[in-house]
């Protein structure tokens, strides 16, 4: 009786479960089908399949706002932010956690507390200081930016998993004769492994996809990024939506891919960081 309850209420959860995810998946879907119509397909028959697959939709995009230049500019962006705010994150949080005190908690504080702050309420103090210090429209000031806003969720996250890691695989290698920089590379990054492959998926998604930011920061063409180049086709008079829909295919793609080869290490990343600080 117990063995029949039990699978009378799995299959409930597995069909709850299953219309959630196509209802998650619905918007992708809209997205795809519609990058293969022409206009009138997808204003009078949005969720149908093409008539006529339309791959000229691709070609027009690609040369049209030059996709892979755009491409490369988010991919340096994206790679040369994620693998700063890694590497600065873990590092100030194995000394926060290894040297406590009242001087760590109150760095460590002073950082988290920036999550709290709405990113609308700091764009314009942004732009300013970007203007004065010459970093706008710059690919490497917008991957400042972006180390400054990328780090403080990425150090709560390290710093919850690297208490948990005992001191004493820290104390050998420094009787071994390691100095501060070998024990934190060759000891303790290896071990955080699981949590540094979160934090990368979890900001990768972030800086790939964002909008706003490269909005108010990146005025030329050359350095735009995906998501700005492909807003082109949202006007205020006019929206090519088969085009937008094609644009937005093509951006997507290499972060779906990204993710569906490293999506497994999110949960076991962020359940290990919680459970172990």
């Amino acid at each position: 009786m117990n063995r029949e309850r039990y699978s009378v209420g799995k299959l409930v959860l597995e069909i709850i479960m299953l219309a959630l995810g196509l209802l998650f998946f619905f918007p992708l879907y809209l997205t795809i089908v519609n990058g293969f119509k022409t206009y009138n397909e997808v204003v009078t028959s949005t969720t149908a399949f093409p008539e006529v697959v339309q791959f000229q939709n691709f070609v027009t995009v690609w040369n049209q706002i030059n996709f892979l230049g755009v491409f490369m500019n988010s991919l340096i962006i994206t790679v040369i932010a994620v693998v700063g705010i890694l590497l600065i994150s873990s590092m100030a949080a194995y000394q926060l956690v290894r040297r406590p005190g009242r001087l760590s908690q109150i760095i460590f504080l002073v950082i988290l507390s920036s999550l709290i702050i709405p990113f609308q309420t700091m764009m314009i103090p942004l732009v300013k200081v970007a203007k004065d210090l010459n970093i706008i429209d710059t690919l490497h000031g917008i991957i400042l930016l972006y180390w400054g806003f990328g780090i403080p969720l990425a150090l709560f996250l390290y710093h919850g998993f690297i208490k948990a890691v005992p001191k004493e695989l820290e104390e050998a290698a420094s009787i071994d004769g390691s100095g501060p920089f070998g024990i934190f590379f060759r000891i303790l990054l290896p071990l955080l492994k699981p949590i540094t492959t979160t934090i990368a998926i979890l900001h990768s998604l972030w800086i790939w996809n964002d909008f706003l930011l490269p909005l108010i920061t990146l005025s030329s063409i050359k350095n735009q990024t995906i998501p700005l180049a492909a807003s082109v086709y949202f006007g205020q008079y006019t929206n090519e939506w088969h085009l937008a829909m094609a644009a937005l295919t093509l951006a997507t793609l290499p972060i779906m891919i990204f993710f569906m080869f490293m999506q497994r290490y999110i949960i076991q990343g962020i359940t290990a960081g919680a459970v172990k600080g």
